[in-house]
């Protein structure tokens, strides 16, 4: 166990890793496109080896991964596969199938094997197996509440466990999701899930001639009736399938964040707090990271006096489905799935991120349109603090030119002169590294902003209850 809970991070590209570390992750994971779960991750080997070397020099650790469930077609790479891990030795391999663990404690001793969230461990009994196969840490499957948690560390006190804490929930079992695979022959289990859990069903009745029709609700039924599903094994229990206009998502879960709860997972000693999202942005890394390396830091130093509200309103700046507590208090309930829609919504965009100094000279890369006069709020790292700017005008780094707004778009990016800032601009350098993201205020407007107002207080009572 170690003394101090890390902050684990997802790192799906080479910038991500860098905005992670450089607010407060204490460790990182990645992968490489062939066999792992990160199908999607953008890092060449040139680009993990920096990044590793990065992170080292940080004084921070990284974790790969090797957590698909192979198929025979898969056995022949494991070999070359291995021989990259043991070049780039990171410290830990993160992996799921038995045959793998069982390749790689042969062939790779050095390595630390680590055992997936894939592998769904819900029980002492299983991190105890792992643990005598040469497992060092476990990462507990997403159904493990805090009381199954709790037990867990208290029975197996002599290895390192982790948990997930923030970020997008799986409609099925840690993800073992056949879903995908049957649909558009994309397998979640090698990390090619198309998330049709989140997609937009159609509600239609099959009439006695055999004809199927559409059931259109709209503004002058859809009062009038309801849809209700009844299991074979529960006569009696009707569950209600909301659908309106926009369609039907009963299969869409809301987004975990158990910052609320984030003292439970301090106190019983867990040694890894991991956060979801290897394909969100680096703007997703940098808030989420900053947020919680500011609330794990606080409750170690004050335990009574902390107040989790004091950062949530960071995570609501994100866009998001809503969120909720996922099986940490228990079994799920209906305010844990969001059945109005699939899209996220929030009222902040990402703005741009500061890709490097030149002199004197901030060379912003824009990620969404700025219209002159517009603030953009800079994120400090090691706090919460922000440093605010606005520009009346925006000068191309390349070309020079200036225009009154700017849009993203093939690594478009603004010089952002000295003059422009209203602190003296050894403090500006010193606040904004290399690195640090940037966001714009762009107020959401009638039904969706009902909506995530809506989710906002679903949570706020939940995390009462």
């Amino acid at each position: 166990m170690l003394e101090r809970a890390e902050l684990l991070l997802p790192a799906g590209s080479l910038i991500k890793l860098k905005t992670a570390v450089l607010y407060g992750a204490d460790a990182v994971y990645a992968g490489t496109p062939d066999m792992c779960l990160r199908a999607q991750s953008k890092f060449s080997f040139d680009e993990l080896k920096e990044g590793i070397d990065f992170v080292h020099s940080h004084g921070k650790k990284i974790y790969l991964t090797l957590n698909l469930f192979m198929h025979n077609r898969d056995v022949e790479k494991l070999p070359s596969f291995v021989d990259t891990l043991r070049e780039l030795d990171p410290d830990g391999v993160l992996i799921a199938d038995p045959g793998v663990f069982q390749y790689v404690k042969e062939h790779a001793p050095e390595l630390n094997l680590f055992v997936s969230t894939q592998a769904n461990i819900c029980s002492w009994a299983a991190v105890k197996f792992w643990q005598s196969q040469g497992a060092k840490l476990c990462v507990l499957g997403r159904e493990v509440t805090f009381a199954e948690a709790k037990e867990i560390r208290a029975k197996c006190p002599d290895i390192l466990l982790e948990c997930f804490m923030h970020g997008a929930m799986c409609m099925s079992y840690s993800g073992r999701c056949l879903i995908s695979n049957y649909l558009t022959d994309r397998s979640a289990n090698q990390g090619k899930c198309a998330h049709c859990c989140r997609w937009h069903y159609k509600l239609h009745l099959r009439l006695k001639d055999g004809s199927v029709k559409e059931i259109i609700i709209d503004e002058n039924n859809k009062d009038a009736f309801e849809f209700l599903l009844e299991e074979e094994f529960r006569p009696g229990e009707y569950y209600e399938v909301v659908e309106d206009e926009h369609g039907g998502y009963i299969l869409n879960s809301k987004d975990m964040c158990l910052m609320p709860r984030l003292p439970d997972l301090l106190s019983i000693g867990l040694d890894s707090l991991k956060v979801e999202g290897r394909n969100k942005t680096e703007y997703y890394a940098g808030t989420v990271a900053r947020a919680y390396r500011q609330a794990i830091d606080d409750w170690y130093a004050s335990p009574d006096t902390w107040d989790y509200n004091k950062y949530m309103p960071e995570f609501y700046t994100l866009q998001n489905r809503g969120y909720c507590l996922g099986f940490h208090d228990g079994k799920l309930t209906n305010i844990s799935q969001n059945y109005e829609y699939t899209r996220t919504l929030g009222d902040w965009l990402f703005a741009g991120s500061i890709t490097s100094w030149q002199g004197d000279d901030a060379i912003f890369e824009i990620r969404n349109f700025i219209n002159a006069g517009e603030e953009i709020e800079f994120l400090i790292p090691g706090g919460l603090q922000n440093l605010k700017l606005r520009l009346s005008e925006f000068e191309d780094a390349a070309t020079g030119e200036i225009t009154a707004k700017v849009s993203a778009g093939q690594g478009k990016s603004i010089r952002i002169r000295p003059q422009a800032w209203n602190i003296p601009l050894s403090e500006v350098k010193k606040q904004l590294p290399q690195y640090v993201i940037a966001r714009k205020f762009s107020p959401l407007s009638g039904d969706n902003k009902e909506m995530l107002e809506h989710k906002e207080q679903e949570f706020s009572l939940l995390c009462q209850g």
